[in-house]
């Protein structure tokens, strides 16, 4: 038997490569198992590691180093790094669980077409321990293919794997990759994804178990091995795909990490460019460059530390009686090497006795598949291969051993060809940081853009679900201007109002209209409110605070007056007979300002006329007719119900805080009156008890002007503070990364951040600090860099997000149609029609 086994292996014949592919008897949650042995599998989390700092990289590279050699020590492994197209069509089924209001479905239905287009594709990473070896003769085979048996394993047999997979799971959740059981389902589409079955995936049986008929039908595909490609048939015996194995026989001595090391993270780097038709030429198409998709199969098996030891020694007394050998037959070159090698030899186990380092066995594959033609799979070889070859691993085609490396990829099967393997440390295995890469985001909620990071996928992010995870409730969009901030800040505003909120908008700069023609366009409730004689007495207090009684009223309309008085009268007393005048006019019923100021211009008092009739002159002014004019028509006022509701105020005079309010000029005097209206209406509305169970959101674009007043501060700051527990969440965007920097009750607040391009160094650590990222000249260079292409133009929409798990990671802001892009348009030339330069473009990310 022992000479058949080494005649075997001398031909290449041995019984790994001649053994029968995996016969599957069962799939469960977290469990595969076969006829001769049962795997758990786990699905592994994704780090976030493009913007994580070196001290976090090496702590969390030491984590998994010690994963490897405590918890997996002696179990053999499978490492599966697969990619899957990001399936648009269940975005629609999860709109209905998303929106509720408006004609959620175009909205939906424009996002789904989007994504279609962009086909961003997803990694997932799944790792099989074998944990239990089994004796096929108790397996009735033919029972099993007929799908006559009960369940193909037994109870028994099922129940106790499934507490051995879990007690190691719980290990593994530990890890930085978080482990968690595979489902049944996503087992299944692993098995089936690997013939390229189409058929609809089977549900577990009662037991939670796929077995018996079931299980036969996602391994019914055939293929069939050349010597350089496998070509993959489906179940109607039409080519699904073109698929090749390489291996990867040799790696420099010596990796860097970040850098050349992270052999398994950069996979999703590579690119290729695809060969154009001639009428594609001819049509002028640009050649760009599309991601390879490379997977990656890696079976590992970490060495106990006694059996490695075993193994040094030996390789060192071989290199030693070599050596001496060699020595006798005067071969001086032979002694040199062999030399060497008892030297490294030794070394090495003075390490791993003194310096705890750990040895894998390890068989790397890459796996390149096409669904277009042979020589697209080619021309996606050859990327694969250059890409590797500039970091000095040799990537190389299989050749005549496609049939075993294709077969050494499924789950559930063995390694086949032993002498394409590596004996390494764990630190080398760790470092090619498979679960490395970008990850930035919400786990559910809208899609509002995707990845530009080192592997790539769509970005979710609810701007009004902070209270519900009983989290911090505000957002920050921060960088220069024209960069997308604002045009980010209407995607969000919509969003939250398509999922029901009610969105209350202060527009400073008065490029917001678009947001309310976009909600107006798919059906949702939304008004524009601006400074003009047309929308007079539309900010009166008494009537955007009648839902709160007169109370609220009788304390904030004298406070407004107060505020817009000229400072000589409010010196003589003029409080005294605008308060009467506002209890007077409250007793009479159906309030409102300008009665208040028409009962002031014919009271008794001298005092009580001279107040009224500045206060009636500056009443007819746009600005003061806003909050204290007589309505013209039946303007709709505020109203706290879902929709958009935008106040636009551009030309505002904010005093700056440490302004005296004697100082205050006419204008200024004016603005912080307007601006009482809307605040006192934003923190009213937000307490109100009847309506803590609507979420609401108050933007603020251009929120420096804002800051620069006491009054404006203190809001913020209320609204940011006691956002959780009245469901109220606040959206900002700035230039000034600085002074928002001295809120410190908005800051401590923030759940997520949008940093976007700034220049100017004090800006740039500001923002540094604000990202969790290390202040200095490399983050510097980042924020520089961010929206700028490498031709130099300006890239917008791209900046670094900061979620509320505090990962950062560059992401691209994305409108999902050119009608949308449009309506948001914030240029001048958007009321010409034209399309601007500040807008997001929706591009195809490449």
């Amino acid at each position: 038997m022992r000479a058949t086994k080494a005649l075997g292996n001398l031909l290449g014949v041995g019984s790994e490569r001649s053994a029968q592919p995996p016969r599957y008897v069962a799939l469960a949650d977290g469990l595969l198992v076969t006829e001769e042995h049962a795997e758990a599998w786990y699905l592994l989390d994704s780090s976030n590691t493009d913007l994580m700092s070196v001290e976090a990289r090496d702590a969390e590279h030491d984590e998994v180093c010690a994963t490897l050699a405590k918890t997996l020590s002696g179990y053999e492994c499978h490492l599966r790094i697969v990619w899957t197209p990001l399936q648009a069509q269940s975005y629609r089924a999860e709109g209905a669980e998303l929106f509720t209001t408006g004609r959620w479905q175009e909205w939906v239905e424009d996002r789904v077409e989007r994504l279609d287009q962009l086909a961003l594709p997803t990694r997932h990473l799944l790792l099989a321990v074998r944990i239990s070896e089994r004796n096929s003769q108790n397996t009735n085979r033919l029972h099993d293919a007929l799908g006559t048996g009960t369940t193909g394993i037994s109870k028994r047999e099922l129940a106790r794997l499934d507490a051995v997979m879990r007690r190691l799971g719980r290990r593994l959740e530990a890890s930085p990759w978080r482990a968690q059981e595979a489902t049944a389902e996503m087992l299944s589409w692993m098995v089936a994804r690997e013939q390229h079955r189409d058929a609809p995936l089977p549900s577990p049986n009662a037991s939670g178990a796929i077995t018996g008929a079931k299980l036969h039908q996602l391994t019914r595909g055939r293929a069939i091995p050349y010597s350089d490609h496998v070509q993959v048939l489906d179940g109607q015996g039409e080519t699904a795909a073109w698929v090749s194995v390489l291996t990867m026989p040799s790696f420099p001595e010596e990796l860097e990490s970040p850098g050349q090391g992270e052999w398994l993270r950069t996979l999703a780097e590579i690119t290729y460019v695809p060969d154009l038709s001639d009428e594609e030429e001819d049509d002028d198409l640009d050649a760009m460059d599309l991601p390879v998709n490379a997977e990656a199969s890696v079976r590992f098996k970490v060495i106990p530390k006694k059996a490695a030891l075993k193994q040094v020694e030996e390789a060192r007394k071989s290199a030693k009686e070599q050596r001496q050998s060699a020595a006798r037959h005067s071969a001086e070159d032979t002694s040199l090497d062999n030399e060497e090698t008892e030297g490294v030899m030794s070394e090495l186990a003075r390490q791993m006795r003194r310096q705890d380092v750990t040895l894998v066995t390890d068989h790397p594959r890459i796996v390149v598949a096409s669904d277009i033609s042979l020589e697209d799979l080619r021309a996606r070889i050859d990327a694969v291969a250059q890409h590797y070859g500039g970091l000095g691993i040799d990537v190389l085609v299989g050749e005549d051993e496609q049939r075993d490396l294709w077969l050494e990829t499924l789950p559930g099967d063995r390694v086949r060809v032993g002498d394409l393997g590596h004996i390494r440390d764990v630190a080398g295995l760790a470092g090619s940081w498979f679960w490395g890469g970008a990850r930035v985001g919400d786990d559910h909620g809208p899609i509002i853009g995707y990845l530009t990071g080192t592997t790539s996928g769509a970005v979710r992010a609810d701007v009004t679900a902070g209270s519900e995870r009983g989290d911090a409730t505000s957002t920050a969009l921060i960088g220069r201007s024209g960069r997308g901030k604002t045009t980010g800040a209407m995607l969000s505003m919509l969003d939250a109002a398509f999922a029901g909120a009610a969105v209350f908008a202060l527009d400073f700069k008065g490029d917001l209209g678009g947001v309310t023609v976009a909600a107006q366009h798919y059906g949702l409730p939304a008004h524009l409110v601006s400074i003009s004689e047309q929308y007079a007495g539309v900010a009166d207090l008494f009537g955007l605070l009648e839902a709160d009684g007169a109370e609220q009223a009788a304390i904030h309309v004298p406070a407004q007056l107060g505020i817009a008085v000229p400072p000589h009268l409010r010196a003589r007393g003029a409080e005294v007979p605008i308060q009467e005048a506002v209890n007077a006019t409250i007793r009479a019923g159906e309030p409102a300002t300008w009665k208040v100021i028409e009962y002031l211009r014919h009271a008794q008092s001298d005092l009580a006329k001279e107040t009224g009739e500045a206060l009636h002159e500056l009443a007819q002014t746009a600005l003061g007719g806003v909050f204290m004019g007589r309505p013209v028509g039946n303007q709709p006022l505020l109203r706290p119900e879902p929709g958009i509701w935008v106040v636009q105020m551009p030309g505002l005079s904010l005093p700056s805080a440490d302004t005296e309010r004697e100082d205050w000029n006419v204008l200024e005097r004016m603005s912080v009156a307007l601006m009482h209206s809307m605040l006192a209406y934003g923190i009213t509305t937000a307490g109100r008890p009847d309506l803590r169970g609507l979420r609401k959101l108050v933007a603020v674009p251009e929120v420096h002007v804002l800051t620069a007043t006491r009054e404006g501060a203190a809001f913020l700051d209320y609204i940011a503070r006691v956002g959780r527990a009245l469901s109220t969440s606040l959206l900002v965007d700035t230039q000034d990364c600085d002074a928002l920097l001295k809120l410190v009750g908005v800051i401590e607040q923030l759940s997520t951040i949008y940093g976007f391009q700034l220049t100017s160094e004090p800006q740039q650590d500001a923002l540094a600090a604000l990202l969790k990222l290390p202040v200095g000249p490399h983050t510097r260079r980042l924020i520089q860099s961010i929206g700028v292409t490498r031709d130099g133009s300006i890239r917008h929409g791209h900046c670094i997000a900061l979620d509320w798990r505090e990962r950062a990671a560059t992401m691209q802001w994305d409108i999902p149609s050119l009608g949308l892009m449009k309506m948001l348009d914030t240029t001048p030339r958007a009321q010409e029609g034209g399309t601007g330069p500040n807008l997001i473009k929706p591009e195809v990310r490449a």
